[in-house]
């Protein structure tokens, strides 16, 4: 009985200590990178805002050449979904949706997340001029995780893993805008 008891009480310590800890690590995190393309802003807002586009620069749409991609609406207006369906587990299944247009300054992304996970993140990207030629664009992505699922975030690096993959994604737009 004596062994019992403190084998249930070491179960409840390994169970409620994650769960406490969940109660303090944060549960929000965004990431952000930017490049400045030899472009007008113009030529640059013009080319991102349609999601099309993104098959020939981000590294997640190239991940996946044979992805199912699905889409509604009229491209490059709000609302207008671009979904896919992969079995690429860095890809899975989700959807983006645009949720606001500021004419070539910013657009404004809903991301859906179906698989490998399910999660709804913000994303945008932004155009700002640094002169006739050359524009700065940021890309960045904002989301949580839920409770207690935010422990992950002590282990995953959000910066690191999203951030790389959004670096990869504006060096290949450079690339491609500045052929």
């Amino acid at each position: 009985m004596k062994i019992l008891k403190k084998l249930l009480l070491f179960l409840v310590i390994i169970i409620a200590v994650p769960l406490i800890v969940a109660l303090f690590v944060k549960k929000d995190y965004a990431v952000e990178r930017e490049i400045v393309i030899n472009q007008p802003k113009s030529v640059v807002f013009d080319y991102i805002k349609f999601l099309k586009n993104q098959n020939n620069y981000s590294k997640w749409n190239k991940l996946d050449p044979n992805m199912k991609k699905t889409y509604k609406g009229t491209d490059g207006t709000v609302g207008f979904v671009y979904a896919w369906e992969s079995k690429e587990k860095n890809v899975g299944v989700g959807e983006q949706e645009i949720i606001n247009i500021a004419e070539g300054s910013r657009i404004d992304m809903k991301l859906r997340f179906k698989v490998p996970f399910e999660a709804q993140d913000d994303a945008y990207m932004t155009t700002d001029s640094l002169g006739d030629n050359q524009t700065k664009v940021k890309w960045g992505f904002k989301g949580a995780f839920p409770y207690p699922f935010n422990l992950f975030g002590l282990f995953m690096d959000m910066d690191k893993n999203v951030g790389g993959d959004l670096q990869t994604g504006l060096e290949n737009l450079k690339a491609v805008l500045e052929k």
